[in-house]
């Protein structure tokens, strides 16, 4: 079925539309009014198909008006494109060079999942709509894009829908919520080939579509302006650390505790003398095979947050794997330093959770002498930008590669001349650590709950009937 925009005519290649879009700036809409006219499974009153709909399911939570209702008619994404309800297709080559001579503040996205998939800004746009958009290669995530002026890369696809037939908020949750139920091959990729087959949506009734998506997005602002909370007081926090420690070169802070305004000035101290220990891990033998379910704890560097510890998917060895690691188990206190690969700079503090655990090559212990250097501000140093600059300055190249102990020893710490003083400004900066963590705490729940919802909102999979 012939789809055509201006320049276009009769063109059914989704990529050409996307190409032409992308040199005029205009949209290219589907032509729904036409195949309705030429698809008699599009003439229904109630705007509802039913031939190539495989078998009905039923959520298992429904709102109170639609209680008693049909099922919902399930099909492939490939049915709903013979439909004429869909259409799927892929992004552009855009290119960082692309991206400086044609410099704008339209919005791509790409393939990453992380910030909304957003690559950067551009001086053309793709698509002035509304459309669905995936990662190809970052493991087939699932965006809602409302209405504005943007384009997607070649490794994300598009998804544009017959908005009087599909709503698409509600398609863009189902689709999400289906794609974490899935174990993606990273071998195979979300081309839309792919994704055509793989997906099998339920699809109800319009009213009921846009009962689901608005609920779904009022919880989305709740979540949204959660975040925000979140990101503004990690903002405040690093604002607060640039003022607490001197700048490079100099001698004072910027902003004092009153009772300690007219204290000696600060000096720059070298790590090493100030520690007892500056040593890493090893890994079992046989790597992951010794893990256990339990036992002692075991940190890696996916362990080891900014400023704090992620214990998610902490690894436990046994007793004698333990015993064969003298002289890496921790103690309350340590400061643990990622040293190798792409986390390296992060650190933590070790509390009671990992005491007597052990760390492998990746993670640094770094144990303090207490009188002298508050294990706390140290660990509030080593996250700083000023931390974070030293850190780099070790990296050939810029590329962040890994620390050795020795440079670990050098790195200079800058301190006021008072235990008092350092222990002020650690308590400080751990009590905003622990509201960002509680604030991250609520964020969490809330996004737990909507999965939770979204489970109870669509039907599962296995909930189909012929």
């Amino acid at each position: 079925m012939a789809m055509g925009t201006k320049g276009t005519k009769g063109s059914s290649d989704p990529s050409a539309m996307a190409r032409h879009s992308r040199e005029s700036g205009n949209p290219a809409p589907l032509a729904f009014d036409s195949m309705k006219s030429l698809d008699p499974r599009l003439r229904g009153d109630d705007g509802h198909p039913s031939d190539p709909a495989t078998s009905t399911a039923l959520p298992r939570l429904r709102f109170p008006e639609f209680r008693g209702t049909d099922g919902w008619d399930t099909y492939l994404l490939e049915d709903l494109e013979g439909l004429g309800w869909m259409e799927l297709g892929r992004g552009n080559v855009i290119s960082n060079q692309d991206i400086k001579n044609i410099p704008g503040n339209f919005p791509i996205y790409s393939s990453s999942v992380k910030n909304n998939g957003y690559m950067g800004s551009y001086g053309r746009f793709m698509f002035d709509e509304e459309l669905i958009s995936w990662s190809i290669d970052g493991g087939g995530d699932f965006f809602h894009r409302p209405k504005h002026k943007f384009s997607v890369t070649n490794v994300s696809g598009y998804m544009r829908l017959a908005a009087s037939n599909l709503n698409y908020q509600f398609i863009a949750s189902q689709l999400q919520s289906l794609h974490s139920k899935l174990k993606f091959d990273y071998q195979i990729k979300a081309h839309p080939s792919v994704v055509r087959k793989l997906y099998c949506l339920a699809v109800p009734k319009p009213a009921e579509q846009k009962k689901i998506a608005d609920c779904l997005t009022s919880l989305d602002e709740v979540i949204g302006a959660q975040q925000q909370k979140v990101e503004a007081l990690k903002t405040y926090k690093r604002g607060l650390m640039q003022q607490l420690f001197p700048r490079e070169g100099e001698t004072r802070p910027r902003l004092r505790f009153p009772e300690f305004r007219d204290a000696p000035e600060w000096s720059g101290r070298a790590l090493g003398p100030m520690t007892i220990k500056v040593g890493s891990g090893i890994t079992p033998r046989g790597g992951d095979k010794n893990y256990k379910s339990k036992g002692r704890p075991f940190m890696r560097s996916q362990n080891v947050g900014w400023g704090h510890l992620l214990l998610e998917d902490i690894a436990f060895i046994d007793e004698s794997t333990h015993a064969s690691f003298d002289g890496t188990e921790i103690v309350e206190s340590d400061v643990l330093l990622n040293i190798t690969g792409a986390s390296i700079g992060r650190s933590a503090i070790a509390d009671f959770r990992i005491v007597g655990g052990n760390v492998n090559q990746h993670v640094c212990i770094i144990r303090t002498k207490s009188d002298e250097l508050s294990p706390l501000l140290l660990n509030q140093f080593l996250i700083s930008e000023r931390g974070q600059e030293q850190i780099d300055s070790f990296q050939a190249g810029g590329n962040r590669q890994g620390l050795n102990f020795a440079q670990i020893r050098s790195l200079e710490i800058p301190l006021p001349p008072s235990q008092k003083e350092q222990q002020r400004i650690a308590d400080c900066l751990s009590s905003l650590d622990a509201q960002i963590a509680a604030e991250s705490h609520q964020l969490a729940a809330l996004k737990t709950h909507k999965q939770g919802l979204m489970q109870q909102l669509f039907p599962a999979p296995e909930a189909a009937s012929a």
